[in-house]
């Protein structure tokens, strides 16, 4: 079995587990809201258009937007409910995606629920009003069983679409089957792409069949299947779940943004922990506004950030001082506004760079980004996709005047796959990405230094800044891989030629980490 399916099946339990728990909490949430105003609908025509149309409109707000929407309202609310109740809850992972979900899941089982009552013979009604039911009676004994083989069909669709929506929640911190496909996309783990695909479509595979069971059962007026079909879904969901109850010490979470150096790192302070008899999960793919909140707010517990990214985005500082200024008044600012701790850097910086394939920069004859600004208007910028929303784009137009004839956003490692395809003609590279030394790359030069300095700097929560268990795991990283160890671990990982996952990679960089200590 290769090294990348062993480390999928590894991952399975936790990836699994997690993505049912949601995916069943969502569409029960659903079926709670969603059948008390079918029937509201049904019975009062006038009800009827605005829920449905409320419904359909939430269909129209593509998955992501909708999970990602509900972070800065839920982060706002539990502020407030901490200023005047002096309780808070958490805006990050589970909750967004539960009410996100949830709510996707509505249409299906409202327009079904709608139809299949409103389908029921007026004389049927009569019939039941005539031998004296009340109306709650009428629903529950009649309306109910003839119309439940339409509502079932709209709970199938309801449950598959929440089961594959549900994969998008991985970038707002929530553990699903995503995680194997967004990890897999950047990373270029096929393997993992795949196997999330598999394992998403199987699941809902199963849980539609089982459904359909419960569906004929109720056509057929057959108790058997509907005890069937129930059986196999309580069966399933118990497998799933159990599959996550393991054993384990105390438990933290380490965060990751969306690119393979942070999911490198990420295993690596994992495997840290471990060593301590820790429990740790992850939480990889978030933005970095995102993965700040959540450290702020002890969401996750760790991470590792870059100077330059904290210096201007998070501070909202304009000005690039010496390398050691910003460092001592980043961990200043941190402390004291947020009670967040800096260990340190961990020895290298992963500052942005604009790149280019080195023979094309050769034939314009660019060497900086001051050369650059005069070929601009025509030539194609490729970018990540948050960077043209950064203040390090605004401060490099602003000092340099860059004007490009078109600019475009791209996953990471697509972004230099554009690059070698001359799809783009620059891009905005990362400085500690082995791939500028393998494919023959050129980082232009700054010399007007827009750019901060992007030392790696490991975060603590303030809930764990006194965490000695926290503390002994992550501090000998400071200060322990260079730029060169990073590159090198970088490329194992992005490179199709002895791929290696992040995992592997981490225990790879450790490796040679060790030996770089005692070579000291």
């Amino acid at each position: 079995m290769s090294e990348q399916v062993a480390a999928a099946w590894r991952l399975l339990p936790d990836y699994l587990s997690a993505h049912v728990v949601l995916s069943a909490c969502a569409l029960a949430a659903a079926l709670l809201i969603g059948l008390p105003l079918a029937v509201l609908a049904a019975r009062r025509p006038a009800f009827a258009w605005p829920l449905l149309s409320f419904a359909s409109l939430v269909q129209t707000i593509p998955g992501l937007a909708l999970l990602a929407l509900f972070y800065p309202l839920l982060l706002a609310l539990s502020s407030l409910s901490g200023a005047w109740l002096g309780v808070t809850f958490p805006a990050l992972g589970f909750l967004p995606s539960l009410l996100a979900l949830t709510l996707y899941a509505l249409l299906p089982i409202l327009r079904n629920g709608v139809t299949g009552l409103a389908g029921v013979d007026r004389a049927v009604v009569e019939a039941a009003k005539g031998v004296g039911m009340t109306p709650a009676q009428s629903l529950l004994k009649v309306e109910a069983p003839l119309a439940a083989p339409v509502i079932m069909a709209g709970v199938r669709t309801a449950a598959v679409w929440t089961i594959g929506a549900a994969t998008l929640a991985t970038p707002i911190g929530q553990t699903s089957l995503g995680n194997y496909i967004f990890s897999g996309l950047q990373t270029e783990n096929w393997v993992f792409v795949l196997f999330g695909c598999a394992a998403s479509a199987g699941l809902a595979f199963f849980v539609d069949q089982a459904l359909g069971l419960v569906e004929r059962g109720a056509a057929l007026r057959d108790i058997r299947r509907i005890f069937a079909g129930t059986l196999f879904l309580i069966i399933g969901t118990a497998f799933a779940i159990g599959g996550d109850m393991r054993p384990g010490g105390s438990s933290y979470t380490i965060g990751a943004k969306n690119f393979s150096e942070q999911f490198i790192l990420a295993e690596l302070m994992s495997k840290r922990l471990e060593a301590e008899g820790a429990r740790v999960k992850r939480t990889e793919g978030l933005g970095s506004a995102i993965a700040w909140r959540a450290l702020v707010s002890g969401e996750i517990d760790a991470y590792v950030d870059y100077s330059g990214t904290l210096w201007s985005n998070v501070m909202g500082r304009k000005d690039v001082p010496s390398r050691d200024v910003m460092l001592a008044e980043i961990a200043r600012w941190m402390k004291t506004e947020h009670g967040v701790d800096v260990l340190g850097s961990l020895g290298f910086e992963n500052a942005y760079a604009m790149v280019m394939k080195r023979s094309r920069a050769a034939e314009l004859k660019i060497a900086s980004i001051e050369d650059l600004s005069r070929r601009a208007p025509q030539l194609v910028l490729g970018a990540d996709i948050e960077f043209l929303d950064r203040p390090e784009w605004a401060a490099l137009r602003q000092a340099y005047g860059l004007d490009f004839r078109d600019r475009r956003s791209f996953n990471p490692t697509f972004m230099y796959r554009a690059l070698g395809g001359g799809e783009v003609d620059v891009i905005s590279g990362f400085s500690s990405d082995g791939r500028i030394l393998a494919d023959d790359l050129l980082a232009l030069n700054d010399p007007k230094n827009a750019i901060p300095s992007y030392d790696a700097l490991i975060l603590v929560s303030p809930r764990r800044a006194q965490d000695q268990t926290l503390l002994r795991a992550l501090q000998p990283l400071v200060g322990a891989i260079d730029v060169t160890l990073m590159r090198e671990a970088n490329l194992s990982v992005d490179r199709d030629a002895d791929k290696l996952t992040p995992r592997a990679a981490a225990d790879a960089l450790e490796a040679k980490m060790k030996t770089a200590a005692r070579s000291r």
